[in-house]
């Protein structure tokens, strides 16, 4: 077998294998396939996902059936006011031997876990905000001078409510650049609301079960990582970016008047990565303009940073993405 015919017969596995997790996951929250499959795409990337918003869209609901069809670890931090950074990452504890020696051990907190829900992250301070730095860029956790790797995979999906709701903390702009797609939840349309009253009223769904192992996501990660995109494509990914930057000769007017810093490098890493899942549950064998345009939105949105201007008219950062793929299509 050549080695295309290898990478193409690979690439049909991983697509059955999405469609397998995306439909175990679409039985449970019902409605807006395009987020389910936004979601998973940052699976494949290897990427964290942010999910923002109201109360009562279904953003947990959404997290736990993939946790169980992953069948990995998983764990769910519920973020308040009170929540200090040891009861996340563990802290260390006293206990006495069998012959009355002492000794100091430390019990892990709930980071340690494939799967992390941080649920409402915005409603902690910024300091514990912050104790899941290390853990989504490094994949460890240093803890008394002692630094532990984490299991492999490893993604955050955090949620958070709509900034302006009273009771949240503004997510910095260092931790929100971490996060690979910032996917946002709407509200159902007639149809879907029909839908979820009618299931969610009914006798109780079963559980989502495991459609994958840990070992297969990371070969599915693996071949993501594998595919080529262009010359052409990673230029095109990279001017989408850099029109994201008021300073730049050829950036929207939009941009230039309301943005004080645009997107940075690690943004156009995750745009191009989460093209290149895109392509491969397509069945790919590369990545396209198209693969890009579809996760711009998602992957920027959350990196771009208003000036006063751009605060005070409370522009949509996805207006200015859609102005910056405009140029950047121009070329």
């Amino acid at each position: 077998m050549s080695g295309v015919e290898g990478v193409e017969e690979r690439l049909t596995r991983l697509g059955r294998s999405f469609r397998d997790l995306t439909d175990e996951v679409q039985q449970r929250f019902i409605g807006q396939r395009e987020v389910v499959e936004q979601l998973g795409f940052c699976v494949l990337a290897g990427g964290h996902a942010l999910l923002e918003g109201a109360p009562g869209l279904g953003k947990t609901t959404l997290v736990q059936p993939l946790a169980l069809a992953l069948g990995m670890g998983y764990r769910r931090i519920q973020f308040t006011p009170d929540l200090m950074p040891p009861d996340i990452t563990g802290t260390r504890i006293l206990e006495e031997e069998p012959g009355g020696t002492r000794r100091f051990s430390f019990e892990r907190g709930p980071v340690f876990a494939n799967v992390v829900l941080a649920d409402e992250i915005n409603r902690a301070t910024p300091r514990t905000q912050s104790a899941l730095l290390e853990a989504m860029q490094e994949r460890q956790v240093t803890v008394f001078g002692e630094t532990i790797a984490l299991d492999e995979p490893f993604f955050v999906i955090a949620t958070q409510n709509p900034i302006e709701m009273e009771g949240t903390y503004p997510l910095p702009e260092a931790q929100l650049d971490r996060f690979t797609l910032k996917i946002d939840i709407a509200h159902p349309d007639l149809e879907g609301l029909v839908a979820i009253l009618g299931a969610s009223t009914g006798p109780p769904a079963s559980r989502a079960q495991a459609v994958l192992t840990a070992g297969e996501l990371l070969e599915m990660q693996r071949l993501v990582c594998e595919l080529p995109a262009a010359a052409e494509v990673v230029e095109f990914a990279a001017r989408l970016v850099a029109l994201t930057h008021p300073t730049h000769p050829q950036a929207p007017a939009g941009v230039r008047r309301l943005v004080r810093h645009g997107v940075s490098p690690r943004g156009g890493q995750a745009l191009l990565m989460a093209g290149k899942a895109r392509a491969a549950v397509a069945g790919r064998l590369h990545v396209t303009p198209d693969d890009i345009e579809a996760l711009a939105t998602p992957a920027l949105r959350h990196r771009i940073i208003l000036g006063y201007e751009g605060e005070a008219s409370g522009v949509n950062p996805d207006t200015l993405v859609a102005e910056a793929i405009a140029a950047a299509s121009k070329g």
